[in-house]
């Protein structure tokens, strides 16, 4: 589509500029012929046949120049492309390099890739790994349930009775305004000695467990206590399970108490602020502990919900949606007489991260007005229920209703859309402090299969809002045996550091009964998890068979990525799951869309696609040709796909068994023959166990001499095909200089350098003080330059890198250089590959120079330049006309690579829109260039300022004087609210300022996740040579775009612009926010991309008791109690914290 230019004057982008054929014949006005001020407007002048314009253009009598004809400019670009060929013929050493890899046919071997093979054997790979962790899983939740069978529960265990290391211990020890400190604890913590462990990236101890308590939960209640009395013998277990595979990493006990046992043991990673973590509400816990549901939230929000009431409400909310994953989905209404949705979703849409946030901000809107009406809000819920023409969990279905109170039950709204069945459960949720009846609540929940919940105050909202899955769970426990199915999650951040994950999680089920002859328990009694890093399945991956531009990738039934060399979350909360789709982590097409169905129903399957690529840079597009092949990974929920490029269809391995050529090759690789031989960067690849790393390349190439001195490149402990092609490749470079690059003086081109990459991890770059200025990634699979000249056929032209907003380049002793860079193609037998790339460094300033004169009327630098003589016409040209003709080359992504102004040199590198913005935009408007557009899902954003509204109260009521005074507010239900949210701020004295992500203490305190729009330009559908006109009035330009031949060029001569009142709507390159959280929300849901749920679904159960559904009561405060608080609170005092038992009464066996 064409961006619309601006008009003369206009401020606004209008119709897109004329642009009409130059005839090519004929003088155009000179510089002493310029058009006058005003006059008819330039369009009149175009409808003009060429021989009848020609009189009118030119000055009788008077030297005058005129726009290049086309054939002229035709002939500079040919120019161009010879002297770019020769150069790289030269200099390049394509052809030589060929001829080197034949000369040395007898030191390697071609070998192949066999697509369906090799996508095969690492599924094969990835699923022996997990199922060693089911069956260390299966251990654990077995022994689990057989330890807490065989407990017996004790009313009077005291804290001192019980000995256990508590992970917070010391972070708590060291500060003083914990709780443990302000209460003197004598809970008997272990102090334990840790070692340090690269695979935990943590410091362990192998012999004991670690135990994490939430801050909200109180450590020496009779249900805590006994939980972490039976737990402790799940420590023997861990310990066997790590002796009979050792590769296990973290070992998780989630408790539905609220309480983690992990192994090994580790010290907690005690956050800045408030430790808000609660293993209920991470995503493995959550997902394991119930089936996917479909939930709706009905809010109250009639007039008697008000103030602290309907903050309580807001936060309640918000925490409840945390408690959901991609697995389930939900809607959010408020309901008074009506009932509307919060946001703009109308369904159920999925609850992932965006959709989450959505509603989160909505519910902060809510304003309450008008007369309860619960008939209102259940209709909504039901309707939503009900509809069958959306995508939804399709298991478990629910209405969770916040209220404070009301005497309607609603009979016949149940009797209607719920009974006899009861297939939906109805949990209501009795909000703040107020007198009203509860006993309509509690019916509504104890009639629907519910659970009926209090919320009194700030403290019990966490608890509240996550018990629930407790009854979601009873389906499962009393399926037993059918019910136990090991799931494996989305990929999210460790909570102790282990960078990404996937967890294996099975839920622990409580298997007491309460007397002879009596129903089994059909509590959950929590989930085991076991977790797996990323980077071990990555290692089960081929690493560099496949070619710098081949890959393997792996995604869910959510279509999320497990595996993807574009998986790169630039900030992580732990909180929520790193949800990436696979249409995002590429460039969506028609094409990829099918493959990713394909592989989310467990299909096998092959594709050739012609697709688009970003560059590593996010700078520029390719379109390009890539095989796709993909089978499922058995006794999993992923599939896994492999990616290659046609020429990445064979690979050399180097076949060095001569150890003098090892050792000949390899002296090649010492500092002392880089004067003569060019300096070598080398890979940092994990050639051997013991080669330290070392992010200087200079130094990770010593580490690496002193290892090879030790070793030798077929030692075990090392990766021979990498040695070996390392080896051979610094030889084969060698001979380069050797052959080509030594004897040629680089200065009489003007090249700063010459270079060649490999597959093989070597980058020679001659001569050797040409690398104090390379600054090209040393791994050529990580280079942008490398990619993309596998990629393009001829030579891709690379501009330094330049942001609008930094400073131009300092173009000072000759340093600043153009890379050009092009693939070397082999054919070896009928096989073709692609295993080096070469190339040259111009010299910025010299070539521009050169482009002059190659785009002028002289045949070389050393003749003079052409004058226009006394009543002649004479061609402009890019040399001597350089006031009044802009000549420029430009890249396939739009960045200025050469001009003909000498003030335009420094910004070489730039988007040209940032040069040149009117003539940008006709390139694009006449189709030399085309956009797209995408989305960045994992980019980091700079906090922004906090605003009036949170997921947090940040403020609560202040009484007056005259409340104080009076004896009756003092009894009443805001002041015991007031206290308890008062005292709960004293104990977390951070809550009122601090957003979770900020309390835990996590990157977002710094930055947070957030949705950058990226845009990229490429080459259009234009080829040929082109002429135009950019319509303005008396501001018109002449224009000549022509692509340049076997390069990603494009050679522009455009008359300069005459004056500034033509501005056109500039074009945008560079990322910018999405302050909408990417493309709009309230569309994608309207189209969901295609997904599928866990196969499995625990729902109903027929011997389900539903008789426990919360009728539990508030209890009133005591005016002593108030008072004493209030004394306390006006002294300063901290007070002593009651003990809180948040567990459910039931736990008790």
């Amino acid at each position: 589509m064409a961006v619309p230019a601006r008009t003369c004057g206009a401020s606004r982008p209008g119709p897109a500029p004329t642009a009409l054929p130059w005839p090519g014949r004929g003088p155009r006005p000179g510089p002493g012929a310029r058009r006058p001020p005003s006059g008819p407007p330039r369009p009149l002048l175009l409808l003009l046949p060429p021989l009848l314009l020609l009189p009118l253009l030119a000055a009788p009598g008077a030297s005058a120049y005129s726009f290049p004809q086309q054939h002229t400019m035709q002939h500079w670009a040919r120019r161009l492309e010879q002297e770019i060929d020769g150069v790289m013929r030269i200099f390049g050493g394509v052809q030589q390099l060929r001829e080197i890899y034949k000369d040395n046919r007898n030191l390697f071997e071609v070998q192949e890739n066999e697509p369906q093979k090799l996508v095969e054997k690492v599924a094969g790979d990835i699923e022996s790994l997990l199922d060693r962790k089911v069956q260390a899983l299966k251990r654990l939740a077995d022994a689990a349930e057989s330890f807490q069978k065989a407990h017996r529960w004790q009313d009077n265990i005291k804290e001192e009775d019980i000995l256990y290391y508590d992970a917070k211990a010391d972070a708590e020890l060291d500060d003083p305004e914990s709780e443990d400190v302000e209460r003197g604890s004598k809970v008997s913590t272990l102090r334990l000695d840790f070692v340090e462990d690269s695979n935990f990236k943590n410091k362990v101890n192998y012999s004991y467990t670690a135990v994490q308590i939430p801050t909200d939960i109180y450590k020496g209640s009779t249900v805590i206590l006994n939980e972490l009395n039976w737990t402790e013998a799940l420590e023997n277990v861990f310990i066997e399970n790590r002796r009979q595979d050792p590769t296990l990493l973290w070992q998780v006990f989630g408790s539905a108490t609220g309480v983690t046992r992990y192994y090994p043991a580790t010290p907690w990673r005690a956050p800045k602020k408030i430790d808000l973590y609660d293993v209920r509400r991470r995503p493995w816990y959550i997902q394991g502990a119930s089936s996917p549901k479909d939930m709706v939230i009905i809010v109250d929000v009639s007039g008697s919900v008000s103030g602290l009431t309907l903050k309580l409400m807001k936060t309640s909310v918000c925490e409840m949606l945390d408690t959901l994953s991609d697995d389930d989905y939900v809607n959010v209404a408020s309901f008074n007489e009506k009932a509307q949705p919060v946001s703009c979703f109308t369904h159920l849409v999925q609850a992932n991260v965006r959709n989450k946030k959505v509603f989160k901000e909505a519910v902060q809107g809510m304003v309450a007005k008008g007369t309860t009406g619960y008939k209102a809000g259940f209709e909504y819920a039901f309707d939503q229920l009900q509809n069958s023409n959306i995508t939804r969990a399709n298991c478990n279905k629910m209405i969770m209703m916040f209220t404070d109170g009301g005497e309607d039950r609603v009979q016949d709204v149940f009797e209607k859309y719920n009974w006899p069945n009861r297939t939906v459960r109805v949990f209501t949720f009795s909000v703040g402090q107020h007198n009203y009846d509860v006993t309509p609540l509690q019916w509504m929940a104890c009639a629907n299969k519910g659970y009926y919940f209090e919320i009194p105050s700030i403290g019990a909202i966490r608890i509240n809002t996550q018990e629930y899955l407790d009854v979601l769970g009873r389906p499962m426990v009393l399926a037993g045996k059918e019910a136990k199915q090991v799931q494996w999650t989305n990929v999210y951040e460790d909570a102790l550091g282990l960078g990404l994950v996937v967890t294996g999680t099975l839920p622990v089920f409580n298997l007491t009964q309460d007397g002879p002859g009596e129903k089994k328990n059909q509590l959950i009694l929590g989930v085991m998890g076991i977790d797996v890093a990323l980077n071990d399945i990555k290692r089960l991956t081929p690493n560099y068979t496949l070619g710098a531009n081949g890959y393997v990738f792996a995604i869910d039934l959510n279509g999320y990525v497990l595996l993807h060399p574009n998986l790169k979350p630039q900030t992580t909360n732990f909180r929520e799951p790193v949800t990436l789709d696979f249409l995002d982590a590429e460039l969506e097409d028609e094409n990829k869309e099918e493959i990713r169905r394909s592989m989310i129903d467990g299909n096998k399957g092959h594709k050739q696609i012609r697709t688009l690529v970003k560059s590593l840079d996010e700078r520029y597009v390719d379109e390009v040709v890539r095989n796709y092949t993909w089978v499922p990974i058995r006794s999993t929920n992923y599939s896994l796909g492999l990616v290659l490029p046609p020429y990445s269809t064979f690979y050399l391995q180097a076949n060095l068994s001569d150890q003098i050529l090892q050792v000949k090759y390899f002296e090649f690789l010492l500092p002392s023959s880089f004067e003569s031989e060019g300096h070598v960067f080398i890979a940092p690849r994990e050639y051997c166990k013991d080669l330290n790393a070392s992010d200087n390349n200079t130094e990770f190439l010593k580490n690496f001499i002193e290892l090879m001195e030790k070793v030798t490149p077929d030692s075990k402990q090392c990766n021979n095909f990498l040695l070996h092609n390392l080896i051979l490749d610094t030889g084969i470079t060698q001979q380069l200089v050797e052959r080509t690059w030594r004897d040629q003086d680089l200065n009489t081109y003007s090249l700063l350098a010459v270079f060649a990459a490999t597959d093989g991890g070597i980058t020679r770059v001659f001569p050797n003080k040409a690398a104090e200025d390379w600054t090209e990634n040393p791994e050529p699979f990580n280079a942008s330059f490398y990619r993309r000249s596998l990629d393009n056929h001829g030579y891709v032209f690379k501009p330094p890198h330049q942001d609008a907003l930094l400073r131009p380049l300092e173009l000072e002793n000759d340093t600043v250089g153009i890379l050009v860079s092009t693939a070397v193609e082999l054919s070896l037998g009928g096989r073709t590959l692609r295993p080096a790339v070469v190339g040259v460094k111009l010299d910025l300033e010299a070539w521009a120079e050169k482009f002059k004169v190659l785009a002028s009327n002289r045949t070389h630098q050393d003749q003079p330049q052409k004058q226009c003589g006394p009543n002649s016409h004479c061609e402009m040209d890019c040399e001597v006309n350089n006031e009044d003709l802009l000549c420029v080359l430009i890249d396939d992504g739009g960045f200025l690579v050469l001009s003909n102004q000498n003030h335009q040199w420094d910004q070489v590198g730039r988007f040209f829109s940032e040069v040149d913005a009117n003539l940008m935009l006709a390139l694009y408007n006449n189709s030399f260039y085309t956009r797209k557009e995408s989305y960045d899902y994992q980019a980091a954003c700079a906090p922004q300022p906090p605003g009036n509204l949170g997921a947090a109260p940040r403020g609560v009521f202040v009484p007056t004087i005259a409340d104080f005074l009076n004896l009756a507010w003092w009894t009443s239900a805001a002041a015991w609210s007031l206290f308890q949210q008062l005292l709960y701020g004293l104990i977390y004295h951070s809550w009122f300022q601090a957003d979770p992500a900020e309390a835990e203490g996590s990157p977002e305190a710094r930055e947070s996740s957030c949705v950058m729009k990226q845009t990229q330009y490429y080459f259009g559908s234009v080829n040929a040579s082109y002429n135009a006109i950019i319509d303005c009035g008396n501001c018109s330009r002449l224009f000549h775009a022509q692509r340049l031949t076997n390069t990603n060029l494009l050679f522009v001569v455009a008359e300069k612009p005459l004056c500034s009142q033509c501005e056109a709507g500039r074009l945008l390159q560079k990322e910018t926010h999405c302050p909408a959280d990417g493309p709009e929300q309230c569309e994608l849901v309207q189209r969901p991309r295609y997904r599928r749920g866990p196969h499995i679904c625990f729902d109903y159960n027929a011997t389900e008791d539903t008789s426990d559904c919360g009728r539990g009561a508030s209890f009133p405060p005591s005016l002593g109690v108030l008072v004493s608080l209030q004394l306390l609170l006006l002294l300063g005092l901290p007070p002593r914290p009651q003990p809180q038992v948040h567990a459910h009464a039931s736990r008790r066996v």
